[in-house]
Formats: C-alpha cells, structure tokens, sequence
C-alpha cells in the first residue's frame, strides 16, 4: 500500500509539472518576452516605437532636470550664446579684426553658435549614456537607445530657444537697416538639424560605448569637443581659409557645411555647394550605422564593466 501510495503521489507531480509546462509553452499567456539578440546586425529598432511614451517621458525629464533648482531656468539657454557672441566678438572681430564675409559681427557669431551648441550637446550628453544610467538599465528592460535619442530630441528644444534668441536679433538688425534674406531656402533648416543631430547622436553613442570600460575618455572627450569648435567656422568663415594648408582639414568636419549653409540660408554670404551637404549626410549614415551596430554589442555586457 505505501508503494503504490508512492507511486500514486509521483503520478499526480508528474501531471502538475506537465500542467505547469504547458502553460509556459502557450505563446498567449505573454505579453513580452526578451531573448538574446542572434545577430549583431539584429537592432530591433520597431521596440522604439512601441516605448514611444517612455521616449516622450525622458525628453521631458531631460529638459527639467538639467535646470531644476536654478535660478534662471531655461533663461540660461539665452545668457549662454548671448555671453559666448559678447567674447567671439571682442576677441575676433575688434582685436583679431577677423572679417565675416560681410555678415554682421553680432549676427555671424550668434548664428554659428547657435548650431555648435546643438552638435556639441548632442555628442557630450549621450557619450555617457550607459555610466549615468547604469542604476535604470540594471532594473527593468526597455530598449537602450531610448535614452540617447531623448537627449537629441530635449536638445531640440534647447535649440529652439536659442534659435529664437537669433531670429529677435535679425529682427532687430532688419529694423536698423541690415538686410535679412527671407525665401524657401529657410526649408532646409529642419534637413540641417537633422543632419546634426545623426552626427551628434552617431558619435555620441559610439563614444558611450567606449566610456563604459575606459572611463576617462570622458574628460578627453569635452576637452576635444572644445577644440574641435575651432576647426568648425564658427568664429571665422570659411572664405578666411581660401588657399590656406588648414582648409583642406576644416573641410573634412561635417560640422563645416552645416554651419555655412546655415549662414547662408539667412545672410545669402558663404559657401553653399550640395557636395558638401553631402558629404556631412553620407557622414552621418556612416556615424549611426557604426554606432547602432556598436551600441548594439556592448548594451548586452556593458552591466558587467560599469
């Protein structure tokens, strides 16, 4: 009787797992499930769009939390260019006596770091992706590149504001009898911005991935975003370059058509060819597809080094 209670009692477990089996293997009962990505190449990019609200949650906790508990807020995004025209002003055009291409000084200067603003925000934020949000990535799941792409996205605003600050300005010169090119070219405004911000996003995310095992290329990584900002025409034009052995290599930035396409959508003055355009786009291709391909790899161990 105790062997056949035995065996009475390994027939019933036998059926719970059973029961219990069959219930993990019906694919109806899940809402999600995350496996190991087969391929490199595998960037399941649709799993953005499904976390569409969490991308729009992030972009406002980017943009709040950058100014909470300031005491100008978001007027900083205007005291920043406004101080940083004041400097290039003095130091490039009435001590270096530098020319503009007959732009005026105050509108060239404020023009060119309204778009080095954006670019460089764009690379220095998302470079830390992974070391910032390492405590949010080790408790739930949700696509990683929701987080570099809200910091491109919150930036916008921020360049919205500065933008803003730049079209009162012309405003202002057009009223003093400067002129202002108003035409369809303004169109190209939203092809340049993202075009920066694939080249921003794009380096930012190869360098976050770097940043997770090296970590002090951080602090190399803003010291060259400063120097870089001088092999852009920002505080010069590019005209200025005309027969120079240093214009071959501004030339290879793809920061470099962008900003005097940008000078001269509004001023009709600098160099406006679509080879140069082109080049910053193909540039971006390659930016990002090396950059998903690499944040791809190293989003599945970097919990293991950070």
């Amino acid at each position: 009787m105790a062997q056949e209670h035995v065996r009475t009692g390994t027939v019933q477990l036998s059926k719970v797992v059973e029961n219990s089996m069959n219930k993990d293997n019906d694919v109806g009962e899940w809402d999600l499930v995350i496996t190991p990505e087969p391929s490199l190449f595998n960037l399941n990019l649709k799993d953005l769009w499904r976390y569409r609200d969490l991308l729009i949650l992030f972009v406002k906790r980017d943009f709040t939390a950058q100014y909470k508990q300031t005491i100008l807020g978001p007027i900083w995004h205007l005291v920043q260019p406004a101080l940083t025209t004041a400097m290039f002003l003095l130091l490039f055009s009435k001590i270096a006596r530098i020319p503009t291409d007959g732009i005026q000084p105050v509108l060239f200067y404020m023009s060119g770091i309204t778009v080095w603003n954006y670019f460089s925000a764009c690379v220095l934020s998302t470079s830390n992706t992974f070391v910032t949000n390492a405590a949010i990535f080790g408790k739930v799941y949700f696509p990683r590149l929701v987080i570099p792409l809200s910091i491109v996205l919150s930036n916008i605003i921020r360049f919205g504001i500065q933008f803003g600050l730049l079209l009162c300005t012309m405003v202002y010169y057009q009223f003093k009898g400067y002129p202002i090119h108003f035409s369809f070219s303004w169109l190209y405004i939203p092809v340049l911005l993202l075009l920066m911000a694939g080249i921003g996003l794009g380096c930012g995310i190869i360098i976050s991935s770097l940043t997770t095992k090296y970590r002090d290329l951080t602090i190399l990584i803003t010291f060259a975003i400063q120097l870089l900002m001088y092999m852009t025409p920002v505080a010069y034009p590019l005209s200025f370059l005309n027969h120079s052995k240093y214009q071959a290599l501004i030339n290879l930035n793809p920061i470099t058509p962008i900003v005097e396409v940008f000078r001269y959508i509004f001023f009709g003055a600098g160099t406006f060819t679509f080879g140069n355009l082109l080049y910053s786009a193909g540039f971006m291709v390659v930016a990002l597809f090396l950059g998903l391909l690499i944040f791809n790899k190293v989003e599945k161990t970097f919990m293991d080094t950070v």
